[in-house]
């Protein structure tokens, strides 16, 4: 079985390590003589590993611990979840108090109303339109 540019690139870390198996190595050794790409990339970790080689100063004892700190998700407060919410009803009420007005319908007698949602489309059984014009035919005919 021929061993992919992706298999290789997976384990030339463990591989300049010396964490793979003898079959393993020898694999990867076999598909690094003649694949280019994956040569290219050797040469980057190998760079990285040296560079990581010559730090000199001593990692943080702590280092580990802030670092997941730091990954975990912040507790987020009950207020924070209740402004979210507020922002999402003030934006819907909002938009739909001014789109209210973006489509004026001239009627006889001169004043502008906004165009019936019936006027475009017949909406199915329990959708939020049918539920709209329902409330629409009630405002009309109570007043």
């Amino acid at each position: 079985m021929k061993t992919t540019c992706e298999q290789v690139q997976e384990r030339l870390s463990a591989w300049l390590d010396g964490e793979l198996a003898a079959e393993e190595r020898q694999e990867v050794a076999a598909h690094l003589e003649d694949c280019p790409g994956c040569q290219g990339e050797l040469a980057v970790l190998s760079r990285l590993d040296a560079a990581l080689g010559t730090l000199a100063a001593p990692l943080p004892a702590q280092l580990p611990e802030r670092v997941l700190d730091r990954l975990r998700p912040r507790r987020r407060y009950w207020w924070q979840s209740l402004a979210m919410a507020a922002s999402l009803v003030l934006g819907i009420v909002l938009g739909g108090t001014l789109a209210r007005d973006f489509y004026p319908y001239p009627t006889s007698n001169g004043n502008g109303e906004v165009l019936a949602l019936e006027e475009f489309h017949d909406f199915p059984q329990g959708s939020l339109g049918a539920v709209m014009v329902s409330y629409q035919g009630e405002e009309i005919n109570g007043s």
